[in-house]
Formats: C-alpha cells, sequence, structure tokens
C-alpha cells in the first residue's frame, strides 16, 4: 500500500525517512530506523574529524544491511569544515543516498551524483526546491514552519508549502516539519508527497543516544514549547523553550552580535545537555509536533504504529467518508 516513488529511488519499504539531528542520528538510531523499513540517515558533521565518520559508517552497516542516508549540513558554523573531506568518506564508504540541507548543494552534488549516489535536497521554498531540481537533485524534502532547526524566513506551514512543492516539481516530494504519527503521513500523501521526514518523533524513541532525564523533559512539552531563535541573523531555528534559549533571545532582541552569542549558542553544550540530562545547559533544536507525542518508544514501533494508524486511516475512515 505504501510503495511511492520515494521509496523506489532509494529502496525502502516505508515511505518514512529518518532526519539528521546533530549528535543524536549515530548507528543505533539509524540502523534501528533501517531495520524498521525506513531510510535512517546519519548526520557527518557530528563527528569533526571525517575519520570518525568512517567509523560510524562501519558500525552501522555492522547493525543493518539495508540502505541508510548521510545527511551533510550546508550552514554557517563556528568551526572551519572542509565539505569535500566528508564527500571522499561517504563516497568512499559506498553510501547509497545523501541528504543535503542549508545552502547551495551545488559545489559537491557534482562529485555524488558521478558516484552514482541518490542526492535528497532539504528545502524551505519552492523556488530552492526548483533550483536543486535543476541542480539533479532526485528528491526534495520540502520543510514546513512546523519544523524543528531551520524552518526558513518565509513562515509557510506544510499545509500550503506540500502541495504547492509537489504541484511546482517533476522529482518527488517528501513532508517535513510537523509529521510524527499516521494522520501525518496521510496528510502528507494526500498533499502530493511521496513520503514524509520525520526528526522530533524519533528523538523520544529508545534508541536515540539522549539522556532520559532530557526525554522526560521533552515529554511534558506541547505544541506551544518551542520557540525562534536567530531571525535577526535570517538563520532562523526553532529550538525547545527554555530559560536558556529565553536568555538567547534576549541577546538577540537586545542587538547583540552571533560572536557575543556565540557561548550560549554552542553546539558543545547542547550535546552536554543530551549526554548528561542538564536541560536548562544547552539549545535544543526540537520541532512542533512535540505536542503529539506522549510515549519513548522503539524505533521499530515509531514506524509499525505509523503504518498500522495510516492504514487504519484510510480502510476505515477515508473510504467511509468517500462512500
Amino acid at each position: 500500500m505504501f510503495k511511492t516513488k520515494f521509496t523506489e529511488i532509494v529502496n525502502i519499504e516505508y515511505p518514512i525517512m529518518q532526519g539528521g539531528m546533530m549528535w543524536i542520528s549515530r548507528a543505533e538510531l539509524t540502523s534501528a530506523v533501517s531495520n524498521a523499513g525506513g531510510l535512517g540517515t546519519m548526520t557527518a558533521l557530528t563527528f569533526s574529524d571525517p575519520k570518525d565518520l568512517v567509523a560510524e559508517i562501519r558500525k552501522t552497516r555492522q547493525m543493518t544491511s539495508n540502505t541508510f542516508a548521510i545527511n551533510l549540513t550546508l550552514l554557517p558554523t563556528f568551526r572551519n569544515i572542509n565539505y569535500d573531506d566528508y564527500v571522499d568518506v561517504i563516497i568512499g564508504e559506498g553510501i547509497k543516498v545523501v541528504e543535503t540541507a542549508g545552502n547551495n548543494p551545488e559545489k559537491i552534488i557534482g562529485r555524488l551524483k558521478a558516484a552514482g549516489i541518490k542526492v535528497i535536497h532539504k528545502c524551505t521554498t519552492v523556488r530552492h526546491a526548483k533550483t536543486a531540481e535543476e541542480l539533479g537533485c532526485d528528491v526534495v524534502s520540502i520543510d514546513g514552519y512546523e519544523c524543528a532547526g531551520h524552518p526558513g524566513e518565509d513562515d509557510v506551514g506544510g499545509l500550503v508549502l506540500v502541495p504547492a512543492a509537489a504541484g511546482a516539481l517533476k522529482v518527488p516530494v517528501i513532508a517535513s516539519g510537523g509529521i510524527g504519527d499516521g494522520r501525518g503521513l496521510v496528510a502528507a500523501l494526500a498533499l502530493g508527497a511521496e513520503g514524509v521526514n520525520m526528526g522530533t518523533r524519533f528523538m523520544l524513541t529508545q534508541e536515540a543516544p539522549i539522556h532520559q532525564n532530557v526525554k522526560d523533559w521533552l515529554l511534558k512539552f506541547t505544541e506551544r514549547d518551542t520557540m525562534l531563535l536567530l531571525r535577526a541573523f535570517r538563520n532562523t531555528e526553532r529550538v525547545a523553550k527554555t530559560p536558556n534559549s529565553e536568555k538567547a533571545l534576549e541577546m538577540e532582541k537586545s542587538g547583540a552580535s552571533i560572536q557575543e552569542m556565540r557561548t550560549i549558542l554552542s553546539g558543545t553544550r547542547g550535546q552536554s545537555m543530551m549526554q548528561h540530562g542538564e536541560v536548562d545547559e544547552g539549545i535544543m533544536s526540537v520541532g512542533q509536533c512535540i505536542g503529539l507525542i506522549s510515549d519513548i518508544p522503539t524505533a521499530k514501533e515509531v514506524i509499525d504504529r505509523i503504518i498500522k494508524e495510516a492504514t487504519q486511516i484510510i480502510n476505515e475512515r477515508l473510504v467511509k467518508i468517500a462512500k
């Protein structure tokens, strides 16, 4: 029932992609999603040394024989990144699917495509999605305003953005942002998407390497407990609402420079927060669908539940309505 252009292109069973999440998308979560029939995704920039990415890829291969992807995000960072080194690893390790995100992937897409790699590019606007298609991307992941991380600057929700992108592109579109259950999958397919990309839902799984204190804390969140940072720098990010993130927003509104905010925004503080369970220590990307999440199952249970719920919605509710 759920065979789509997306599942065929990347060779997976279900049209569900796990979003690439800094520090979180490692071998355990990536392999668990792929083993369950989805597309597990590892985040390359979690590893400051590309050699460590090699080790994690090989570890993942010991845990799954199914397809998994590597996310390579092209966004401003506080550290200098040689993207060619990461591309060398991706090609050298025989990765079949890469998700690029952030800035235009033109500088690296040629090498990826020449190596026979399927490229998914994540965009937040239709105009950028069309550029990605022109560059040769095989799939576009369209990121609505509801998403964790970087929703762009246009504030268009998925209910409009997904069908707008699906109608404008020839390549398949997958919907990202605000999706956490079977209802979201059915809605995305109805809007013209060929699959979904979920990050926040997979954060609250047993395989996600996040301290239990943080997971229990996130379970209490509603859809109103996220906020936007860095809008003044046109690098907007949706994060969990905490005293630390609210302090960062106060600094931003007072006219602080990005360098002055560097300490409070440090990714290593976020990493420490997830490892040690100190919920006010760092800043953590979280999507609005956190308000739909009420438990911490395995990744397989998440996917099985979504497929079961989506099937029931289609066969029982929608068929009855159509009659």
